[in-house]
């Protein structure tokens, strides 16, 4: 058996892909045909980063190229863990059957995806395990030696399973120091020519332990690393993520497809399966068509996010609410707003994720000798968090009583 699960991470990988960040990465025959199958091509015409070009031209890259790179680190990941024991709970298809989910983790992913989040729509992970489950991903996934099923319930938590290699599996994928996270720190940052994002993942890899239950350990050398991708993911949800003009196409994107949505013209089902151009071409409205073409509309005021008093904005429903009666005040104060020109935009939730064991010290992150405490990281999330009022260039410096309506608004 160990020979076998040896076996499964290094025979037949003879097919190569030139990858910008990682270089050659090797796949099967097998799984080089998953990436050549119609629900990953879709991946191909879906940008990673959505609206993000807008603010940085060179981030262009796409989901495909984010997944093979999630691939390749996902295969690095375990040839390391399985050197250090986890041959133990390991078998040759369960490997195949991780490595397809390292590969197809985003089939289900929407274009624009934060645009998205809010919205009453299925979790891009469901999609995905549909999909696999679904021709012609199935029969694709099992020529490449694995388990459509397996594969499916790596990457869709609500897919029943008690399996002890597919619970490490799942903490592998989804984690604090995950192949989702390193590739897509790494690759935005690449791309979006930042410096903010990049991480040592030779020594990452170096530090990792495998348990059965938690996934992975770590040991004291590597909380720096834990405390680099931490601070690394807050700088670029900062500057790039969250960027306010990325923000204001992510509210306003939001907001014609809401309206597409509430009104019936368009159905969920509909947005299961576009890429960015079918996107634009389904929702066409002057909101969409303005985002398209660069017409983004301007921050009008920055609140830092108070809980008390903002909560229901939390609601894209309540906010809704919000946004006309504003507009109403300002029409009342002079300034005639029209339906769509202004949108109150919040920020998805983030999470910082600090669950990672450390061996040596017998404790986890949170309490162990990192200077990353949970306060710490809290502070982080909070500062992130700024509600903002967007409004149509059309207002530009004409809604000088803004800040005074704001007042004991919400």
């Amino acid at each position: 058996m160990k020979f076998d699960v040896h076996a499964a991470l290094r025979e037949g990988f003879t097919d190569p892909i030139r990858d910008t960040l990682w270089g050659h990465i090797y796949l099967t025959p097998g799984l080089a045909a998953l990436t050549r199958s119609a629900p990953f091509m879709r991946l191909f015409r879906i940008f990673q980063l959505g609206p993000v070009y807008c603010v940085y031209p060179g981030a262009t890259h796409t989901r495909a190229s984010h997944s093979i790179g999630v691939y390749y680190l996902g295969r690095r990941l375990l040839e390391n863990l399985i050197e250090k024991g986890a041959e133990d709970w390991t078998t040759p298809a369960g490997v195949l059957s991780f490595l397809c989910a390292c590969l197809l983790h985003d089939l289900g992913h929407f274009p624009y995806t934060h645009s998205l989040k809010e919205l009453s729509l299925k979790a891009h992970e469901k999609l995905t395990g549909e999909i696999i489950l679904a021709e012609p991903m199935r029969g694709l996934i099992a020529a490449a030696g694995a388990d459509p099923a397996f594969t499916a319930a790596v990457v869709d938590a609500s897919l029943q399973g008690t399996d002890k290699e597919l619970l490490f599996y799942r903490k592998l994928l989804s984690g604090a120091l995950d192949p989702d996270k390193l590739d897509y720190l790494n690759r935005d940052a690449r791309f979006c020519g930042v410096p903010y994002g990049a991480q040592d993942v030779d020594f990452i890899l170096s530090r990792l332990y495998p348990h059965p239950e938690r996934g992975v350990d770590i040991d004291t050398r590597g909380i720096p690393s834990v405390e680099s991708i931490l601070f690394s993911k807050y700088l670029m949800y900062r500057t790039v993520y969250w960027h306010r003009q990325v923000r204001s196409a992510t509210a306003m994107i939001k907001k014609a497809l809401l309206g597409f949505l509430e009104s019936g013209n368009v159905a969920p089902e509909e947005l299961y399966d576009l890429d960015d151009q079918s996107l634009f071409a389904l929702i066409k409205s002057p909101l969409a068509d303005s985002v398209h073409e660069g017409r983004l509309y301007s921050a009008a005021a920055e609140i830092p996010y108070a809980e008390d008093k903002h909560r229901r904005l939390r609601d894209i429903h309540s906010r809704s609410a919000c946004e006309e009666a504003l507009a109403a005040k300002l029409k009342d104060s002079g300034v005639p707003v029209a339906a769509g020109e202004l949108i109150i935009d919040v920020p998805e939730p983030v999470s910082f994720e600090t669950g990672l064991f450390v061996r040596d010290e017998d404790r986890y992150f949170a309490e162990s000798s990192s200077a990353f405490r949970s306060e710490t990281v809290n502070s982080f999330v909070k500062s992130l968090y700024t509600v903002r009022i967007f409004t149509a260039p059309a207002y530009d410096g004409k809604i000088q009583a803004l800040p005074e309506l704001l007042d004991g608004f919400f």
